[in-house]
């Protein structure tokens, strides 16, 4: 028979149709499975009571696809794990390449938010789950089926459920995400595994006087002291701590850190996003261009005035003087606050209801070409199973676009 593959005009010849099993129906199973349809007898395996929950509630329930990628000088930036392998995949399957596919399976448009990230137009997730159920109606999709056991056998692989069920297939693709301590599937294949850590989550600050700016969003650059750890973008201040587009990109960049360290750190907050030269030279203006007004009055580099007279009070500094009174030691002193405010990580929140983790399948073990596994023949991997995760749910989506893509490509052809 001959099918079309991912509607991409490929073409592929099949003697007789294969058996594929998929375990996992997040995002990444649920698009190999809308690839494979047609092209193989496919099984979708999901542990829950129903498919997609997880990309059903992404982006705030609206869905953050994709992302540009404008602005980012590496891979690195955006995966702080799995770089390498993600800018092969991205090459393989883009940005670019999802809009197209979603557009052409039914999605009325997107749109581009400044920060590079690419929402349906309809600013619907359930849009995608939808349209991900049709493309894949062809597949068999199995709720409540939680996969405990996965053996080679005969050239086929032997699936366990936890209700004693088993289930036979040519090839399987593990979608199911991380798992603190591995997945119980894989144990006796010898598979490399990363143990997982939570990322992608706000943090907890136990400083009232901060926490008594809640709703105030500044764009800001954050830091670790002592560590290679930086971040930058908005800073969302909120009635529990410190959350926004800053802090999940530390929690992305520093997971395993801030897990080994039990969620308590040290941070440092520069609000003005610039350099400590270009803060000294702004301030020095402010301050002298006028002498008699009240430093607590206004604020400079269009900080809202609720923060600048935190800053003050973080220095040291009266509320009721007047600029020209600041003095030397005084300039230094809010310079400093307002480039590397001290303040403290004391635990850590979900950011919404997603939940994102760092760790999975050692990528050593996988082909970056097939995302097969190098050691088992006829066993994939595709999303976050594998350890590859990214600074927000964007790029952590088309990683699992991509990979998902490959993997169902490189299944379809396989004898």
């Amino acid at each position: 028979m001959q099918a079309a593959f991912a509607e991409s005009g490929i073409m592929l010849t099949f003697a007789m149709m294969s058996s594929i099993a998929i375990i996992g129906a997040g995002a990444a199973g649920c698009f190999a499975a809308a690839n494979l349809c047609g092209a193989a007898k496919v099984d979708v395996y999901e542990s829950a009571s129903r498919p997609m929950a997880k990309l059903a509630i992404t982006g705030g329930g609206r869905c953050n696809i994709s992302n540009t990628f404008e602005g980012m000088r590496s891979a690195e930036e955006a995966y702080p794990r799995g770089a390498r392998l993600m800018k092969r995949a991205l090459k393989e399957f883009s940005p670019e390449d999802t809009l197209s596919w979603f557009t052409r399976a039914g999605v009325g448009g997107f749109v581009t938010e400044p920060d590079g990230c690419i929402f349906p137009a309809s600013q619907d997730a359930m849009e995608i789950v939808r349209t991900l159920s049709r493309k894949m109606a062809g597949a068999s999709v199995h709720c409540g089926m939680k996969a405990v056991s996965l053996k080679p056998s005969a050239g086929s692989w032997l699936i366990g459920f936890a209700d004693g069920s088993t289930a036979v297939a040519d090839s399987v693709l593990v979608t199911s995400g991380g798992a603190p301590r591995g997945l119980p599937l894989l144990e006796g294949l010898d598979i490399p595994w990363v143990p997982c850590v939570p990322s992608l989550f706000t943090f907890t600050v136990n400083d009232p006087a901060l926490r008594s700016l809640t709703g105030l969003v500044v764009p800001s650059s954050l830091t670790i002291p002592g560590t290679s750890f930086r971040s930058s973008g908005p800073l969302l201040i909120t009635d529990w701590g410190l959350s926004g587009p800053a802090v999940l990109k530390m929690s992305s960049y520093a997971a395993r850190y801030l897990h080994d360290k039990g969620y308590n750190s040290s941070l440092s907050i520069n609000w003005a996003a610039l350099s400590q030269a270009e803060v000294e030279t702004g301030l020095q203006a402010f301050l002298s261009e006028g002498t008699q007004k009240m430093l607590s009055g206004a604020a400079p580099f269009h900080l809202p005035l609720r923060l600048w007279q935190y800053i003050i009070g973080v220095a040291g500094i009266r509320q009721d003087i007047r600029r020209g009174e600041v003095g030397v030691k005084g300039f230094r002193k809010l310079s400093a606050s307002l480039t590397a405010t001290p303040c403290h990580i004391d635990g850590r929140n979900h950011f919404r209801d997603e939940f994102v983790t760092c760790g999975g399948v050692d990528l050593s073990a996988v082909d970056p070409s097939t995302m097969q596994c190098r050691l088992h023949p006829g066993l994939f991997f595709a999303g976050e199973v594998m350890d590859i995760d990214a600074i927000t749910g964007g790029f952590n989506l088309q990683a699992a676009w991509s990979t998902a893509y490959i993997a169902s490509r490189a299944m379809a052809i396989r004898k």
